[in-house]
């Protein structure tokens, strides 16, 4: 088995090249796919929650799913935004009350399936006293609005649904 090499940071700020023995090398190489093996699995998981919440439609592939939050005038919910190369969908973390029309209390996921060619434009924003804090504002044809916050990672969230809703807009077009 190879030595390989392996650069660190000495503290001086200077990088530095060692030799990696080989149960490093082995265990380093094993983590890393480990690492894309669960990548994997996370993204089956949440195509697979998607399809069991939303239903699939033909030639519907998922692009993006993020953690984040759906602003409502009941306060932010938790859960799931689903970015396909169709719709943006987003369902919370947990069930909600609602009273049903005979009066009984009923729980129920919070859904917003939103196709794509409905989608007017997509703003991003951020807290002024807090830039750290960014929101995606999705406007529909019809004007109504959706606010979503809190994600993992905003940019790549944000990339995705530009991309998709461009994608979208250059089908409509053509």
């Amino acid at each position: 088995m190879k030595n390989e090499l392996q650069e660190h940071d000495n503290g001086s700020g200077a990088i530095v090249r060692k030799n990696m023995d080989p149960i490093n090398y082995v265990m380093n190489k094993s983590r890393k796919k480990a690492d894309n093996f669960v990548d994997g699995v996370r993204e089956h998981v949440r195509l697979g929650v998607f399809k069991k919440i939303f239903g699939g439609r033909e030639g519907e592939r998922l692009l993006k799913a993020s953690q984040c939050y759906l602003s409502t005038t009941a306060g932010p919910i938790a859960g799931l935004l689903f970015i396909t190369t169709q719709r943006v969908a987003f369902c919370s973390e947990r069930s909600i009350k609602l009273s049903s029309p005979n009066g009984e209390l009923v729980r129920i996921h919070y859904k917003v399936s939103i196709p794509l060619r409905k989608i007017k434009r997509a703003n991003q924003s951020e807290n002024v006293k807090n830039p750290s804090q960014k929101y995606m504002e999705i406007v529909t044809v019809d004007n109504f609005d959706f606010w979503f916050m809190g994600f993992l990672n905003y940019k790549k969230a944000l990339s995705y649904l530009q991309q998709a809703i461009s994608e979208v807009k250059n089908t409509l077009q053509n």
